[in-house]
């Protein structure tokens, strides 16, 4: 399936996109796409139900915001470095263990919202990545098969990063990764039937129509069964939780210097096979 959630920023309701593409609206069947709905197969095989009977109400998609597909998100974990061809051309080593970062849940806004220049900024930088979603309660996984099956879907994330803050400013990465919209997240929450191998998957970024990342997820250094399983030696993932998981090779940290930062005016469009497109107009905060 592919949820999603449409309408004004903080009224959106839930959706679905039915397999003709048509847009149909969840309002009747759960409040909302969240942690709660995912961690619920009954719920979540209603929906299915409903979406194969075709009894689904229409909405009309025109003019109707898309909002990020997932409501009340518990934490988002992201890794650093996950890509061999992003680690070289940064001139950083391979990762022995996942670098882990933090992003407050407040960064994330629509795919296609604006996403804001901080003040002071002079290196803010694209990064398309995957996003996992959990879908279940998962401490100390066993193996990558547990790990997978706590997977309640994947998304499109643009991890926004302003570089002189996370590296030039001291102290940990977070100040460079948490500024006001720098987690774009959606269209979809697509989940993992969908989404048979996520190793499997291409990504790609253009600013200002200029193709600029051009990956897949196949370069991962870890791959998602093992970036979850890790995680959950550290810490409790729960439903709702999100895991953005590294951005492949093309950022404007890895460019010759001059490096093209984005700035006020620039527009970015990404993608991730089969699980949809985002395009962000920049603007000055």
């Amino acid at each position: 399936m592919k949820l999603l959630r449409v309408g004004p920023a903080g009224a959106e309701r839930p959706a679905l996109l039915d397999q003709d593409g048509v847009l149909r609206d969840l309002s009747a069947l759960t409040p909302d796409i969240d942690g709660t709905l995912l961690a619920d197969p009954a719920a979540l095989d209603r929906i299915r139900e409903a979406a194969a009977a075709g009894t689904l109400p229409l909405l009309d998609a025109d003019d109707l915001r898309t909002g990020p597909p997932l409501a009340s998100i518990g934490k988002i974990v992201c890794i650093g470095l996950n890509y061999h061809d992003h680690a070289t051309e940064t001139g950083a080593a391979i990762p022995t263990e996942p670098i882990l970062f933090m992003k407050a849940p407040d960064t994330v806004v629509g795919p296609e919202d604006t996403v804001l220049v901080p003040r002071g900024s002079l290196k803010t930088d694209w990064e398309v990545e995957l996003a996992v979603v959990i879908g279940r309660e998962l401490r100390y996984a066993a193996s990558p098969e547990e790990a997978l099956a706590a997977v309640a879907g994947y998304a499109v994330a643009h991890d926004v990063s302003e570089r002189a803050f996370q590296i030039e400013r001291g102290g940990q990465w977070d100040k460079g990764k948490n500024c006001e919209t720098f987690n774009p997240l959606g269209p979809w929450l697509v989940t993992p039937d969908e989404v048979p191998d996520p190793q499997a998957l291409g990504l790609r970024l253009w600013v200002n129509g200029a193709l600029q990342q051009d990956g897949t997820t196949a370069d991962q250094i870890f791959p998602v069964a093992e970036v979850v399983r890790y995680l959950s030696q550290f810490m409790t993932l729960y439903p709702g939780d999100v895991i953005n998981t590294g951005t492949p090779a093309g950022v404007a940290l890895g460019r010759p210097e001059p490096k093209p930062y984005l700035r006020a005016g620039d527009v970015v469009e990404l993608e991730i096979e089969g699980l949809g497109r985002q395009r962000q107009v920049l603007k000055d905060a």
